[in-house]
């Protein structure tokens, strides 16, 4: 045994115990983190069919809003984009989105 000498610290009617509750906490932490962060376990263990979760997920956290019509993007000559939305009461609004100094790739 590696750490043979460890056993004369700590008994092993201790120890044991210890660890082995260590694993179980760990392991039902992962379980549970998985189960919140994804919808393919819960569809999958419940036998749903997989993605579906999403789908509810989707119309319970944004029910059908409206959304813009229509957007047009027009590059300019410095590298930035104009974006022109046009929203559904039919008002329009502009954004001008810049190229990233730190990121030039972009």
């Amino acid at each position: 045994m590696n750490n043979a000498k460890m056993w004369l610290v700590v008994p092993p009617a201790v120890g044991v115990p210890v660890f082995l509750g260590a694993v179980a906490v760990g392991s039902f932490a992962v379980h549970v983190a998985v189960l919140s962060n994804t919808s393919w376990v819960a569809d999958f263990l419940s036998g749903q069919e997989l993605g579906s979760g999403d789908m509810a997920a989707a119309t319970m956290i944004a029910p059908k809003a409206d959304t813009a019509k229509a957007s047009y993007v027009v590059p300019q000559a410095d590298g930035s984009l104009e974006v022109t939305i046009i929203l559904p009461d039919g008002t329009s609004t502009q954004a001008l989105i810049q190229p990233s100094q730190l990121r030039p790739e972009l």
